[in-house]
């Protein structure tokens, strides 16, 4: 009986993934239809007045239809595969503490590297699903992949895909670096103190605002512990 009533969300798009698409959306709007930036990107001068916030919300600004609609297919897959796999409170955990980690690491480098070139300001989830994808490389079982029907080593997909996406508009090759670096040193155990039991996952899947999300109708909320997400992809 409870595998059937687990049955049904099977197809449906994980939760948190879905919200970070559609705050990209309302954050990213209003600049689009009439110009300028509801939502600033990340820039050393904002931080320096006090605009702490924009060490996460940089992740959900985009300024061009396009670059908008590569963010929105990142969020879709990335960050998607990554809720499924971890569960939807530590994708939420986490997406928070790798923004704010590629966002302090970018802001340290970006006083170096912008003494010799031009630095684009860090904005978009790219960051963040690059932290994703060192986390899952890292911590792969695979050896080597197929990357266009060539097989190469898995821990060098990362770095193959930040040299492709260095040709998205818009992009912050910077920043999509810091996000890396930021996701495999968590996914090598450099970042241990992020981490936190499953118990306190399950015991967070109760509270708000993890129990308002359980009940979106058409989303799927994946939950803490491995044992219900094993037994929900055997369902």
């Amino acid at each position: 009986a409870r595998g059937s009533s687990m049955a049904p969300g099977r197809g449906r798009p994980p939760v948190a993934a879905a919200m970070t698409l559609l705050l990209s959306l309302g954050a990213s709007a209003p600049g689009l239809l009439w110009g300028g930036s509801a939502a600033p990107s990340l820039r050393p001068a904002a931080l320096r007045a006090g605009e702490v916030h924009r060490l996460v919300t940089y992740i959900f600004v985009y300024e061009d239809l396009i670059s908008l609609t590569c963010g929105a297919i990142i969020i879709w897959y990335f960050a998607g595969s990554f809720e499924k796999n971890v569960g939807t409170v530590k994708h939420c955990f986490l997406t928070v503490a790798f923004a704010v980690l590629s966002a302090l690491l970018y802001l340290l480098l970006e006083t170096v590297v912008s003494r010799v070139s031009e630095v684009e300001d860090a904005k978009g989830f790219m960051p963040v699903a690059f932290a994703m994808l060192g986390v899952s490389t890292t911590r792969s079982r695979m050896k080597r992949t197929l990357v266009f029907g060539v097989g190469v080593p898995v821990v060098l997909v990362p770095w193959f895909l930040l040299c492709v996406a260095w040709f998205i508009p818009r992009s912050s090759l910077l920043s999509n670096l810091c996000g890396l670096l930021a996701g495999e040193a968590y996914g090598l155990g450099y970042c241990s103190c992020l981490d936190f039991p499953e118990s306190v996952g399950s015991k967070l899947d109760r509270v708000f605002p993890f129990s308002l999300l359980r009940r979106v109708p058409g989303l799927q909320y994946i939950p803490g512990s491995l044992a219900e997400r094993r037994a929900f992809e055997n369902s």
